[in-house]
């Protein structure tokens, strides 16, 4: 009876070890096919993007309806002058992002500065529209 007990016993946990080394077979398989973070082959990282397309994006996060830039025509970083006389003539901006190390200014707004005062603004900047861009 105890060679019957022990036999039963050994096939059991035999079996028990064959299903699991299995199963971890096909796991690290499936891991592999699938691309799974975890396992050894390893994704390349993405391209940087320039700090005006990251900044650009966070505006565009904000799903406004337009997107407007201003920079200064001689290409210099835009000063508190440029910073207060953008927020007065163009209240309905909701959201500015000054990027390119100061020299442009990204707005973020639902209200069409084209019925505003965006001629006013284009006396003093160079104004990009990259709303729907």
């Amino acid at each position: 009876m105890k060679d019957k007990v022990s036999v039963i016993s050994s096939l059991f946990l035999t079996t028990v070890i064959i299903g699991l080394s299995q199963q971890a077979c096909t796991t690290e398989t499936s891991n592999q096919s699938t691309g799974n973070p975890t396992a050894t082959q390893s994704t390349p990282a993405p391209t940087p993007r320039t700090a005006f397309e990251r900044d650009l994006q966070f505006i565009r996060s904000g799903q406004f309806s337009h997107i407007w830039v201003f920079s200064r025509p001689d290409g210099k970083p835009l000063d508190k002058d440029d910073g207060a006389y953008l927020r007065v003539n163009a209240p309905q901006v909701v959201d500015w992002v000054t990027t390119d190390e100061g020299k442009r200014v990204i707005a973020g707004t639902n209200f069409d500065l084209e019925l505003g005062n965006l001629p006013l603004l284009r006396k003093r900047f160079v104004v990009e529209d990259y709303t729907g861009k």
